[in-house]
């Protein structure tokens, strides 16, 4: 099923104080995640992966900080987006943290691990995304981030952060380059 990125999310994204940037952010994780679930070609619900990549950032209306996926998963619970959609909100934080990351990170004590292909798409996505906006590292193509994903982040400390969400980014990355068709 084809989704289509809806003006009226986007709308509530800007209703919440999300800067035009963020949106902008926003959107392109959005359509990545769409794309990168296109080409998988498994049964995935297209609807909540393009939804949960959108209003990932939600939280960064009111901060930029660590806590901004929880903060967002609360607005995204006022504003009546579905449990689905506010778990990839407060799970994407470093790719799905452990309790004793949270704990360490000052986040309430949980388990955000992602367990759906969908929750994994949408941060693969993120994190693809950063490294093809940000201009840090030097690329030719989206294609070539993806290529390029291990070496990628093994080399640039700002995109693994730490040895266990860089061996939770390279889980995701193979998981789903696996599901694709070749």
């Amino acid at each position: 099923m084809k989704y289509k990125i809806q003006d009226s999310d986007i709308e509530l994204l800007r209703k919440a104080g999300v800067s035009e940037d963020d949106i902008k952010h926003c959107i392109k994780v959005a359509e990545k995640a769409l794309e990168i679930a296109e080409r998988t070609g498994a049964n995935l619900n297209m609807e909540l992966i393009g939804r949960g990549a959108l209003f990932h950032d939600l939280g960064k209306g009111k901060t930029h900080e660590i806590e901004h996926g929880r903060i967002g998963a609360e607005l995204g619970k006022q504003l009546g987006l579905p449990e689905k959609i506010t778990d990839i909100m407060e799970k994407h934080i470093r790719g799905g943290l452990t309790e004793d990351e949270a704990k360490e990170l000052g986040l309430p004590v949980k388990d955000y691990s992602l367990k759906t292909p969908e929750e994994k798409i949408v941060i693969y996505a993120d994190r693809l995304v950063d490294i093809i906006t940000d201009g840090i590292v030097p690329i030719k193509s989206e294609i070539e981030a993806e290529e390029r994903f291990e070496e990628i982040l093994r080399s640039y400390p700002k995109y693994g952060k730490n040895k266990k969400t860089l061996n939770r980014y390279l889980g995701y990355h193979k998981e789903i380059q696996g599901l694709m068709k070749k």
